[in-house]
């Protein structure tokens, strides 16, 4: 059975999805509120510097009896949940790459993290619910308007040049005289002659 994306995919797009991963579904929203929107290059950054425990993930919801981070309110390091988002944010670009995408040019259009399945640890006293997340990952390519300006100011050049040489032709018509009109059709005479 195919998987049903919860947004729209267009041809300048790519995607990736994991199923049923063992991460914090609550933990895993806030990563991908974290990352999205964002330049992959960046993404991966932030998601390896928050492996590293060197930068938090700021947490704007389930944050109760939370702790404060420095530059932040509420946040955590959910070093599971990174490791497996981050894969997917690499398969997403790796299937942009094949599709012929720039991946200079990729942005994480939508990220989200969404309820598994119902699945269960069994032990001898008690079960206990296990924890299972899907993510979705859509990578779009946008292009930067850096590029855009340089295209227009190199067609503007190319426009000023054509238009001296259509002033030209009028100008060397108007110059000939009447006695060169009429000694010009005689030169091609003697040549079809000869």
């Amino acid at each position: 059975m195919a998987y049903k994306y919860s947004t729209g995919i267009g041809e300048n797009c790519a995607k990736a999805v994991g199923m049923a991963l063992p991460i914090s579904r609550k933990q895993s929203i806030m990563v991908c509120n974290f990352i999205r929107n964002k330049n992959v290059k960046l993404a991966k950054k932030l998601l390896a510097e928050v492996i590293d425990l060197k930068r938090a993930v700021p947490f704007t919801r389930f944050n109760d009896d939370m702790g404060h981070k420095a530059g932040m309110a509420a946040g955590r390091y959910p070093v599971k949940a990174c490791k497996n988002i981050l894969k997917i944010v690499e398969s997403a670009e790796a299937n942009a790459q094949f599709k012929g995408l720039s991946t200079a040019d990729l942005t994480i259009r939508h990220a989200s993290a969404q309820k598994g399945p119902d699945t269960w640890h069994y032990g001898r006293h008690i079960r206990r619910r296990a924890k299972r997340t899907h993510i979705e990952i859509v990578l779009e390519e946008k292009k930067t308007a850096k590029k855009e300006v340089k295209k227009a100011k190199a067609k503007k050049p190319e426009a000023k040049e054509a238009k001296p040489e259509i002033k030209e032709k009028p100008a060397v018509k108007k110059a000939a005289t009447k006695e060169e009109a009429i000694a010009k059709p005689e030169i091609k005479e003697e040549v079809k002659k000869e």
